[in-house]
């Protein structure tokens, strides 16, 4: 696997930031004697060749709350999981911002829908059509996975949501409660700002999951889960709730035995890559 770490000047933040993307090189040979037998000589094994202009599907990870855009790599196996499934991945750095245009004034939410596809798709090797590209979350990254894909289901083709219960919720209800009573999370209303506001501003995501079935705008397909023993499970049974009750198809999942930790996230970061993502050309 090829691993990148880019630091560059954002114009939409307006300072330097971090992106982790990791390519599945182990697939490809520069052997132009195609197709070529792996390194190890396994037969059976064979190697695609590297082409000019070629181009990989693409799956956004969002990092969870107090990480950064190495966390996914450090503490599981994705990227095994990306290079035996034929994809590249990019991991942005959003600090504790819950994936927003923050009421403190930095414009995550813009940055991520806007400044970073066209980057990734111009200075690296990612397929710009849809059906290629994806946004996979875990904790508070599982929240921003759903709300890029409310917000703006144009751009992906799946979304999945790991244990997605603090941040932007389907159930508004939920988020201003959140907002109110999590006195250990005062970043919560750094973020939103003032919690009675929410309802019916960029933050509410029902607006736009409303909008979406109201004017039948395609969306991803939706993938929930979370462990059975996670102290937010209810929490996202909530927005699956608010999500079916809006008529939207989702797979959900709620494992016996799983809490809120890499060992829930790495079993089901597999369970993405190999059954869930529809990936073309795997």
């Amino acid at each position: 696997m090829g691993v990148l770490r880019f630091n560059y000047h954002s114009e939409v933040l307006g300072m330097y930031t971090d992106i982790t993307v990791t390519y599945p090189t182990g697939k490809y040979t520069y052997n132009m004697m195609c197709p070529s037998e792996n390194q190890m000589g396994e037969p059976g094994k064979l190697r695609k060749c590297y082409q000019p202009g070629m181009k990989f599907p693409t799956v956004y990870l969002m990092h969870g709350g107090g990480d950064d855009d190495t966390t996914f790599q450090r503490m599981s196996r994705v990227e095994f999981y990306a290079e035996q499934n034929n994809v590249m991945t990019v991991t942005p750095q959003v600090k504790d911002s819950f994936f927003l245009d923050t009421k403190y004034g930095i414009r995550y939410f813009t940055y991520i829908t806007e400044e970073l596809p066209v980057l990734i798709r111009s200075l690296f090797a990612s397929s710009p059509e849809r059906e290629d590209n994806f946004v996979v979350g875990m904790a508070m990254g599982g929240n921003g996975a759903l709300e890029v894909s409310m917000r703006r289901p144009d751009l992906y083709a799946a979304c999945v949501d790991l244990s997605g219960g603090i941040g932007c919720s389907i159930d508004t209800d939920n988020l201003v409660e959140q907002i109110k009573t999590i006195q250990s999370l005062p970043k919560l209303q750094g973020a939103f700002g003032n919690p009675d506001q929410i309802p019916g501003s960029e933050y509410d995501l029902a607006v736009y999951a409303k909008r979406n079935m109201q004017e039948h705008i395609p969306v991803p397909e939706l993938f929930l889960a979370v462990g059975k023993d996670d102290f937010i499970r209810d929490v996202v049974r909530r927005d699956r709730d608010a999500l079916l009750k809006m008529g939207y198809s989702l797979t959900y999942e709620e494992p016996e035995g799983y809490s809120h930790d890499w060992i829930f996230w790495d079993a089901y970061l597999k369970k993405t890559f190999y059954e869930w993502l529809p990936i073309r050309n795997r």
